[in-house]
């Protein structure tokens, strides 16, 4: 249920006490309680529902001050167990019988499945929140002078950096631009520029392709991007900008040229030959989706553990001794899991130990393309790249090129949704928020927080493409998908977790999949899409100046079928986003401005304005008053604005 008047808590700091997570401590926590339409208030019992060592507990919570339009209800929260999930029950004067939990307000009985949850220790580095990642993929970003008097590999083909990326067929993984380490630091100016803070480097090991998830040592820096070296000199001067550096390792598998698996293959007595399963020695062995040059890795072999990710002489630890910041890790959700075999979490939780003995602000990100509750335990990845929670429900919302109801000129642009054969569908923000709520409410918001946003990444189409912007692999200079863009943008800076951006993506790139999304930086053409560029400048920056767009919690207030409305609520500040696609039954020549015909209309007084106060717009147009309500604006377009933040002290 979304809706401005429904009771609501999250794990933000304005909800839950952020000063203590330790086991065995006690958690303040709050929900507020809007009141009626009526103005009376809405609550006579409030009581939290915990679960302790596997039993309900019942704890009446108490009335506080008046909040934001409503009261305060506060209740203490021992943590017995590591995890402890919770929710609240509501009842009224008027005999009323509700619940709370992450997914929303119910008159009716649940599972625990959708309640809040907090974890003791579940902590990720501090600055973490606050940031916003840029990836890159090597081969495709830029290459320095010296790349061009490098011999081209054994596996490789050479390309023109300007031409063409072929978008599927076989050896694609053998076209080689030729793209270094040294080319990704002569353009830290666009990044800083940009107001990224985090490098997200897929891999930089050398492999037999040119993405390099094919591993042949994890030991060395691939030559062909310029050695150890240059990883060491693109840290420092990373550094020296503030920007911190997210190295890329393969834990699932190595490339079938790993020295490591030769050394197995060669002996099945060596201790290499245990990193992996043969079925029969040497030809026949478990590879990952059985493909045959990525033998997959045997994470119950305790050499392998110790060489790979346990211990301060593992690959792991040397390299953040190198100077990375922290790492994600590829194939997250398969590592460790192996027929009849689930390691996972275990190995998660030694790589989180390992990381934190050599730097205990390093960041662990996991990859992960669905559902990641059940590895997002509290002491191992730190968070999940959340293509379910956020990629997914935002390309069905924003999808322009397979738009239903529309004129005869609007032309599916054929791609399948992300494996499922069927063109991406066109579904109403409801979905999308429903899909939201649903998976983030088996999260912790630690967890969430943690957790990368992507309109799209390396290993999936552009998100220029999916909104309509065509399907050639170039910038689309007409910008043909800029606006439904542009809305995907707002709401990348403006949700909780951390924006990642996949370079080319702030200057209007294209492309139909992941390898066609790998196009070549076009640093010389000079052909960008300008205004995408400067809106890319303008909402990273947004989201920088403003902590409730960083720390704050997350409030559903309205969904409908083209707009959806939330607040991001800290104690320093309280924000309004509202965002408006152009409507699925609008014509080409009417989407770029045609008003939902559904204005959205909020009670001025549950939000905690004054009388008559209209707030202040950040971006987008502003807000107008009628009488007691606040009316929303009607045009298409992210429509940010800041709220009078009130009292959100925590009583001592």
């Amino acid at each position: 249920m979304t809706s401005i008047r429904s009771p609501h808590h999250d794990g933000s700091a304005a909800y839950v006490d952020p000063t203590t997570r330790a086991l065995g401590e006690v958690v303040r926590l709050r929900i507020l309680v809007p009141d009626r339409e009526d103005g009376a208030e809405a609550a006579q019992h409030v009581v939290l529902r915990s679960v302790r060592d596997g039993e309900p507990e019942l704890t009446a919570a108490v009335p506080g001050p008046r909040g934001p339009g409503g009261r305060w209800w506060h209740v203490d929260l021992v943590l017995v167990n590591r995890t402890t999930r919770y929710r609240f029950f509501l009842s009224g004067t008027d005999g009323s019988y509700h619940w709370l939990n992450a997914e929303g307000l119910f008159d009716r009985d649940l599972s625990d499945a959708g309640d809040f949850v907090v974890r003791a220790d579940d902590v990720p580095p501090a600055w973490v929140p606050d940031q916003v990642a840029y990836q890159i993929f090597p081969d495709r970003y830029a290459a320095s002078a010296a790349a061009a008097d490098r011999e081209t590999p054994a596996w490789a083909v050479r390309q023109e950096w300007s031409g063409p990326v072929r978008n599927g067929g076989k050896h694609v993984e053998d076209h080689w631009f030729a793209g270094d380490l040294d080319g990704v630091i002569e353009h830290l100016d666009h990044v800083e520029e940009l107001g990224a803070t985090v490098l997200y480097l897929t891999p930089v090991f050398e492999g037999r392709s040119n993405h390099r998830y094919d591993a042949v040592s994890f030991d060395r820096v691939d030559p062909v991007l310029g050695g150890d070296e240059a990883l060491e000199r693109l840290i420092v001067a990373a550094h020296a900008r503030g920007i911190r550096v997210l190295g890329d390792l393969t834990t699932n598998h190595t490339g079938a040229g790993h020295e490591w698996f030769l050394a197995a293959q060669a002996d099945a007595a060596s201790p290499e030959a245990g990193f992996y399963r043969f079925r029969s020695h040497p030809e026949d062995y478990v590879a990952w989706w059985d493909i045959p040059s990525l033998p997959k890795l045997d994470h119950a072999n305790p050499e392998l553990r110790r060489r790979l990710y346990e211990g301060g002489d593992s690959i792991v630890a040397r390299w953040l001794r190198a100077g990375l910041d922290g790492w994600r890790i590829d194939v997250a959700n398969m590592t460790g899991r192996m027929g009849g075999d689930d390691l996972a979490n275990d190995v998660a939780r030694r790589i989180r130990r390992t990381m934190h003995e050599v730097n205990p602000e390093a960041w662990l990100l996991a990859e992960h393309g669905h559902d990641a509750s059940a590895d997002l335990v509290g002491d191992g990845w730190d968070g999940t790249m959340d293509y379910q929670g956020f990629t997914r429900p935002l390309w069905v919302w924003l999808n322009g090129g397979a738009r239903t109801g529309v004129d005869d000129d609007a032309v599916p642009h054929g791609l399948d949704f992300l494996g499922l054969p069927i063109d991406i569908p066109v579904l109403p923000a409801t979905s999308a928020v429903g899909t939201m709520r649903d998976v983030h409410a088996r999260m912790s918001w630690a967890a969430q927080s943690a957790s990368t946003l992507h309109l799209d990444s390396h290993d999936t189409p552009r998100f220029r493409t999916v909104v309509g912007g065509g399907t050639d692999g170039w910038v689309d200079v007409e910008g043909r998908g800029r606006t439904r863009h542009l809305l995907g943008l707002a709401l990348q800076m403006t949700m909780p977790g951390v924006p990642s951006v996949f370079a080319g993506d702030e200057i209007g790139l294209t492309g139909a999949n992941g390898e066609h999304a790998r196009t070549p930086m076009p640093w010389d053409t000079g052909v960008w899409d300008t205004p995408t560029w400067d809106a890319y400048r303008a909402w990273v920056a947004l989201r920088r100046d403003h902590v409730a767009l960083r720390r704050g919690g997350l409030r559903w207030l309205d969904a409908g079928e083209d707009s959806l409305t939330f607040l991001r609520e800290h104690p320093d500040e309280v924000v309004l986003v509202h965002v408006v696609r152009p409507s699925v039954r609008a014509d080409d020549e009417q989407a770029a401005n045609v008003a939902t015909g559904r204005p959205v209309r909020l009670p001025a007084a549950t939000l905690g304005l004054s009388d008559g106060l209209t707030p202040e717009s950040l971006a987008g147009e502003t807000a107008t008053r009628d009488g007691g309500d606040l009316v929303l604006p009607t045009a298409v377009g992210a429509h940010v604005l800041r709220l009078e933040a009130g009292d959100w002290a925590w009583d001592d």
